[in-house]
């Protein structure tokens, strides 16, 4: 914890870093399926709102958007792209008057929408065209914050797809390139270089890596990864979406199964191993979650590194849920220090067993774990009993029974195929859960979910409207260059004799399959804190220093006082 004491116009303002606390609280909504035509859908919620529940609040964003949110990704124009698979037969949403696809592998016409686009600020949805399938594909957004969407199923395995956001947005769409990934990638995962490129990694039975876009040096376009061969079990695999984190040095950590290497991707060498995380199996199908916790920015000082991973389910968990049995999913959580001179895994336990948990970073560094279930593991019909409270774990409190907490449930139960990313003013948007191999709304214990819900987490109660920051604005505009001071301006609503701030900045994440690629969280450095009038401030801050630490691209950044975030505003680094 650092400390800062500012005097201005007679005050003593001490900067602190804290977070914020909650108690479970319950709600209840109906919810129903039906077939949307593809006009832009209006809300049945109008944001902006406030909570009143102390324990965090759900709302219904939409019964149905028509697709089932099997992937998100959040863009810097305030929208998400929703996508599902076309390879189930029609959704429920139709594509604008005369756009269908031809010959698809199950409908022969299909002029049904498997993507959409959601405002986030008018609370409304838009249809997308995909060309080819997009099944458990991977994605991450490169500098420009064009979404490069990567592989899926059969003809769409080797496809890449791009998504640029436009102003108007009738005219955005998806593209497909003419050019294809080297070899097929379905449930690989990407991440953003430090150089822009982006690098995709495993899939099912593609034990390499490759990158988009390709250079003179790739010596034919894919590299061979022996670790994930080694990382495979027989019957179930378990390393698929493997997690990944470019680390300060610049080199890129690997998490699979139980085991996590560091591979230098510019000269292909594996650097470290590190030791295996005790317990269950941690990578699809015994799918568990992991973050990167946040680094703490200092001149001159290199951040601690520090992963974390939770649930996941028992080696042969797989294997028993096809025959019908359930073994419970774990309850375990593991951090290791990847910087420490001989890492090892601290293990913790959450409130209950989870597998295909989400992990989100939130604007305070806190953990919101959510989504998932109690017994089973990924798959078609493979999991039973949803686990519907999400808990907030804080890394930074000392006492380790007091880390967890339980808070408000949902009522939608959230398996295989949903998602949830953290959205600009600090709410997670969560969607989908499909555990079928078709739509599927009637006579099964997990019904199709085409619903879309907002989480609001504590500090988003209206017992902490006086806190939060508003107006946020940078004074240099949108765009930074790396180590460049800058400040941020905004307001508070009351008048605050002891304001504590600290500034985060996050980028969007891509989400599916329990997995948010391209999460980090750093927090600036601040180096002075002013009073500009009576409910007035600005903060004094370092930009990230380098490319290795953030790489280049749209982040948000958001101002938290006294453990409440403010809205958050849009920043290029380049």
């Amino acid at each position: 914890m650092g400390l800062i004491k500012i005097q201005s116009f007679s005050f003593l303002f001490t900067i602190l870093i804290i977070s914020s606390s909650s108690l479970p609280h319950r709600h209840r909504h109906n919810r129903r399926h039906h077939r949307r035509n593809s006009q832009l859908i209006p809300s049945i919620f109008h944001p902006p709102f406030i909570p009143s529940n102390v324990n965090g609040e759900w709302v219904l964003l939409h019964e149905s958007i028509g697709v089932s949110a099997m992937h998100m990704q959040l863009l810097y124009n305030n929208k998400v792209i929703i996508f599902d698979r076309t390879d189930f037969g029609a959704s429920n949403l139709s594509l604008p008057q005369g756009k269908c696809r031809f010959d698809d592998e199950v409908l022969d016409v299909d002029c049904s929408a498997h993507s959409v686009l959601y405002d986030i600020l008018s609370n409304t949805y838009r249809p997308l065209m995909v060309q080819t399938d997009v099944w458990c594909s991977s994605g991450a957004l490169n500098s420009d914050g064009t979404l490069i969407q990567t592989g899926g199923y059969h003809a769409g395995d080797r496809k890449i797809r791009l998504f640029s956001p436009c102003d108007g947005d009738v005219d955005c769409d998806w593209t497909e390139l003419p050019q294809n990934l080297t070899v097929q990638r379905w449930y690989a995962s990407d991440h953003i270089l430090p150089d822009g490129r982006v690098i995709i990694v495993g899939g099912r039975k593609a034990f390499s890596y490759e990158f988009f876009p390709k250079t003179m040096d790739d010596n034919g376009g894919v590299f061979h990864l022996p670790f994930l061969v080694e990382t495979t079990d027989p019957m179930e695999e378990n390393n698929l979406y493997p997690f990944l984190y470019i680390l300060p040095d610049g080199n890129l950590y690997i998490f699979s199964n139980q085991r996590s290497i560091v591979l230098d991707y510019v000269n292909h060498n594996v650097l470290r191993e590190f030791p295996m995380i005790p317990g269950e199996k941690r990578s699809y199908p015994a799918t568990g979650s992991s973050v990167m916790l946040p680094f703490r920015l200092r001149q001159g000082q290199e951040p601690v590194v520090e992963v974390m991973i939770c649930g996941g389910a028992w080696g042969g968990a797989y294997v028993k849920a096809l025959e019908g049995e359930f073994w419970r999913g774990s309850s375990s959580c593991g951090r290791m220090r990847l910087t420490d001179p001989d890492p090892k895994w601290v293990m913790e336990e959450m409130p209950s067993g989870r597998v295909m948990p989400d992990m989100l970073l939130l604007p305070t560094g806190d953990v919101l774990i959510l989504n998932g279930a109690a017994n089973g593991a990924a798959g078609w019909e493979n999991a039973i009993d949803p686990v519907l409270n999400p808990v907030l774990y804080r890394p930074d409190e000392p006492n380790p029974r007091r880390r967890f907490t339980v808070l408000t449930p949902t009522t939608i139960a959230r398996m295989y195929h949903s998602s949830a990313i953290l959205l600009p003013d600090g709410r997670i948007l969560v969607g989908g859960s499909n555990p079928h191999s078709t739509y599927n709304f009637t006579g099964v214990k997990y019904p199709t979910e085409l619903s879309l819900e907002a989480f609001s987490p504590p500090y988003l109660g209206t017992q902490y409207a006086h806190l939060r920051p508003l107006n946020q604005a940078v004074d240099v505009g949108q765009v930074l260059s790396y180590g460049q001071q800058f400040s941020i301006t905004f307001t508070l609503p009351f008048p605050q004799p002891n304001a504590e701030f600290m500034v985060s900045m996050i980028p969007p994440s891509f989400t599916t399959h329990s997995f948010g690629m391209n999460q980090r969280l750093l927090f600036l450095e601040i180096v002075g804190v002013e009073r500009l009038f009576m409910f007035g401030y600005r903060v004094i801050v370092f930009a990230p220093p380098t490319r290795n630490i953030a790489p280049p691209g749209y982040y948000m950044v958001f101002v938290v006082h006294q453990g409440v975030p403010g809205h958050s505003v849009w920043v290029k680094i380049q």
